[in-house]
């Protein structure tokens, strides 16, 4: 790795805009709408995805006529053996919100050597907009699903790397930026279940598969109006510059390894996190309470998913001001202290969950208050590990692979949803209690981990951003 030889663009070209709106620069709230109704198309679609396949696609009346659902269906019952409703679901699942975050290493590259990052995102979100769209005809199943993945693939590295880069090195901004922008991932998640959930489950399901479409076009839109206010592409101030070949040195080989290690430990963070979309989802359809009112009327199973995006921008102001307070006491945790808190959370959070599972007994269902503990401790294992990742890239990531970094950190997610969905086929194969408790110990041992390994980790990340720091 440091022979890779790489251009280096000289650092008077990397200037990010100056004009501020609330202490920020206004390029942050243009990404930050863009994002929003970029999550909405994506959670919306999503929230409906497993019981779309569970409750309509799996129909053999329906199968019947998706294209390449006999042979995608076989083709994982070659592997895994014969699979029934529940577990094929789980798995097209598991399989689509892997590559969703695999793809981002093919559009890194493309934005760091050959589009830029402004011309990828528009490439990424016109994909995805087409993908939902096909969502809403049945044959079309696999097609959409396979643009919305490369789309994707395109649009999340280059607007996460966008942000930072609208703060120079150094800048104190850059973390708090991440955080404001991770609000707006949030607030479109938040509010998709509740349409596209809705209009899914009671209208059609195609509806809600539409919706997310519409959001998607809206986030394009905003986008390209805000341009201006963006940051140059690192690609553009190569080509603008001066440049010169140079291979990577110690400090950078060794923060790029130190990525590495987070990103695997970090896969099986995403493995039980994103349970939330599958086995979690199947407990609030399935085995809760959802009569509120006592009347009858149940809710929407879909709407337990704006819950977590919900807490996520009511919670993330008060452990910014947490943060704050350690800080100002020399308290506050390092990134990857910060990270090792969030397994030992959501670990918690799974605990909860075998709480639910006893209550549960031979009724079946148990009160949707266990849920509402769930997601509050996925929420704060969540805010501990995922913007402060974010963050890290951009920070410790030499500028010429930037965008190829971020696409590689996001491989964890790759990982982690591809075993989330491998794992999910346990879900009728085990009691529920000790499928929770898998979970939950699965977490405890990663925090271990990744404190065994976080002296060497944070040596490399503290030696790469004092590197960048001083030019």
């Amino acid at each position: 790795m440091s022979n890779y030889q790489a251009e280096v663009s000289l650092p008077a070209a990397a200037t990010p805009p100056t004009k501020n709106l609330f202490g920020h620069p206004v390029g942050l709230y243009i990404l930050f709408f863009t994002e929003m109704w970029e999550r909405f198309s994506y959670y919306g679609m999503r929230a409906l995805l497993v019981l779309y396949m569970v409750n309509h696609l799996s129909k053999p009346e329906v199968a019947a006529h998706v294209l390449g659902f006999g042979a995608v269906k076989g083709a994982l019952e070659g592997i895994y053996g014969p699979l029934a409703t529940q577990a094929f679901a789980s798995q097209i699942y598991g399989i689509y919100t892997a590559l969703v975050y695999l793809t981002p290493l093919l559009g890194g590259y493309l934005a760091d050597k050959v589009w830029g990052q402004r011309r990828t995102v528009v490439v990424g979100g016109t994909l995805m907009a087409m993908g939902h769209f096909l969502m809403a005809f049945e044959n079309l199943f696999f097609p959409a699903l396979g643009l919305i993945i490369l789309g994707n693939g395109a649009f999340k590295p280059n607007i996460s790397t966008q942000v930072g880069g609208l703060y120079p090195p150094g800048d104190e901004r850059r973390d708090r930026a991440f955080n404001i922008f991770y609000v707006g991932i949030n607030l479109g998640a938040f509010f998709a279940p509740l349409v596209c959930g809705t209009l899914g489950q009671t209208v059609g399901w195609h509806y809600g598969f539409s919706a997310a479409g519409v959001g998607m076009v809206i986030g394009l839109i905003v986008y390209l109006a805000g341009q201006r206010y963006l940051a140059t592409d690192q690609l553009t101030q190569t080509r603008q510059t001066h440049t010169e070949k140079k291979p990577l040195n110690r400090t950078e080989v060794a923060s790029i390894l130190a990525l590495i290690a987070l990103i695997v430990i970090n896969t099986f963070w995403w493995a039980a996190y994103e349970q939330q979309g599958n086995t979690i989802q199947l407990w609030a359809d399935q085995n809760t309470n959802r009569d509120l009112l006592g009347n009858g009327w149940l809710f929407p199973s879909t709407w337990v998913q704006s819950i977590n995006p919900f807490l996520i921008f009511t919670l993330t102001p008060l452990v910014i001001a947490f943060w704050a307070w350690q800080s100002s006491r020399r308290k506050e945790p390092s990134t990857i202290g910060k990270m090792i808190l969030s397994c030992m959370t959501i670990g918690c959070s799974y605990l909860v969950m075998v709480g639910a599972a006893i209550q549960a007994g031979s009724s079946g269902t148990a009160s949707v208050w266990w849920l509402l503990g769930f997601f509050f401790l996925a929420t704060v294992a969540e805010l501990y590990l995922s913007p402060v990742g974010l963050s890290l890239v951009t920070k410790v990531a030499p500028a010429r692979l930037v965008s190829v970094l971020m696409g590689a950190w996001f491989l964890s997610n790759f990982a982690g949803n591809y075993l989330m969905g491998y794992l999910g086929t346990y879900w009728e194969k085990v009691p529920k209690q000790t499928f929770f408790l898998g979970m939950a110990l699965m977490c405890f041992t990663i925090g271990a981990a990744m404190w065994l390994l976080s002296g060497p980790v944070k040596k490399a990340i503290d030696a790469s951003i004092a590197q960048k720091q001083s030019g």
